[in-house]
C-alpha cells in the first residue's frame, strides 16, 4: 500500500465513506475559493470596494493552499487506516 493509491478508496466501505466525505470538503473549500475570487474580482471594479477585493483575493489564495492541503492530510489518514487494518488481520491470524 502506498500513498495516493488509486484503488485505496475501494478498499472498503469505511474508506470509501472516508474518500467521499474527503472529496466533499475539497469540493467546499474549491467552491470557496472560486467564489471569493469571482466576489474579488467584482470589488475591484469599484475604487471603494478594492480594498475588500483585495482582502478576499487573499482568502481565495489561502483556499486555494488548503486544496493539496486536504488531498494530503486524505492521503495519509488512508494510509494509515489501511496499515491499521492489516494489523489487526495478523493479530487475529488472518494474513
Amino acid at each position: 500500500m502506498m500513498l495516493f493509491d488509486p484503488g485505496a478508496k475501494h478498499r472498503s466501505d469505511r474508506t470509501g465513506r472516508l474518500f467521499a466525505i474527503y472529496e466533499i470538503v475539497y469540493t467546499c473549500v474549491d467552491f470557496g475559493a472560486a467564489l471569493t475570487f469571482v466576489v474579488g474580482s467584482v470589488m475591484f471594479f469599484s475604487e471603494a470596494w478594492m480594498e475588500a477585493g483585495t482582502w478576499m483575493f487573499l482568502v481565495g489564495s489561502i483556499l486555494f493552499a488548503v486544496k493539496p492541503t486536504i488531498r494530503l492530510v486524505r492521503e495519509v489518514h488512508m494510509y494509515r487506516q489501511g496499515d491499521s487494518q492489516k494489523v489487526a488481520a495478523r493479530l487475529r491470524g488472518e494474513a
